[in-house]
């Protein structure tokens, strides 16, 4: 199963919403996402999260699962509930933007659920990212702009093939050494690493994930 799950950072362009969601089984929304959807004419399947944002007067039909829980956000608990209902992919829509803590929270939250789906990704106008498992293959388009972050500080062991600037058995560490900017000379690109979370962003225009939500 293929969620789309939209939270309330900067919203999606519509296009780039209609054509995920026309490939995806369930429309989850995290509280505030969900007056944005219904301000563009789709439903949700369900609106989670702890309900201070989401117009309950204005939509009283929309099916809401209230989280009161303090200690996790609106993201969290929306994959929570994606979990619930067996999703296998998860795709994120208005989970970047806005306010960068929250960014930076939401980024977080993809480390915390990285091992419960067999993809999980964020999305914007731009690509997409997700937290890599050890080894990764995806199919691109050279010239793509490739970047990778190592979240949890540093990462070691990092090789990768089809990449503009090569990393063979070499490491990134915050202040130190970044992988922003790389670019794809192949069709396809291969990394692996060994130890740490690294963030994969590819700046394609989503040009994959039309090919395959799922990939």
């Amino acid at each position: 199963m293929i969620v789309l799950l939209i939270g309330n950072g900067n919203p999606p362009p519509l296009p780039l919403f209609q054509a995920l969601r026309s490939s995806c089984d369930l429309l989850i929304a995290a509280d505030g996402g969900g007056n944005w959807c219904m301000e563009n004419g789709w439903v949700p399947d369900l609106v989670t999260g702890d309900i201070d944002s989401f117009n309950t007067s204005k939509y009283p039909d929309v099916n809401i699962i209230k989280n009161a829980d303090q200690e996790t956000n609106d993201l969290e608990k929306a994959l929570k509930e994606a979990l619930t209902r067996g999703a296998q992919h998860v795709l994120m829509l208005g989970t970047t933007g806005a306010r960068l803590d929250q960014t930076l929270k939401n980024i977080s939250v993809l480390v915390q659920f990285r091992s419960d789906f067999e993809s999980l990704k964020m999305v914007d106008e731009y690509g997409w990212m997700m937290i890599l498992p050890k080894e990764f293959h995806f199919n691109t388009t050279p010239g793509t702009t490739i970047s990778l972050f190592p979240v949890s500080g540093r990462v070691d062991g990092i090789r990768t093939e089809g990449l503009q600037y090569a990393l063979n058995n070499e490491f990134l560490l915050n202040g130190v050494r970044d992988g922003s900017s790389n670019v794809a000379v192949a069709d396809s690109v291969y990394i692996s690493h060994e130890k740490g979370d690294l963030l994969l962003m590819v700046y394609d225009g989503n040009r994959s994930l039309f090919d395959n939500p799922s990939m």
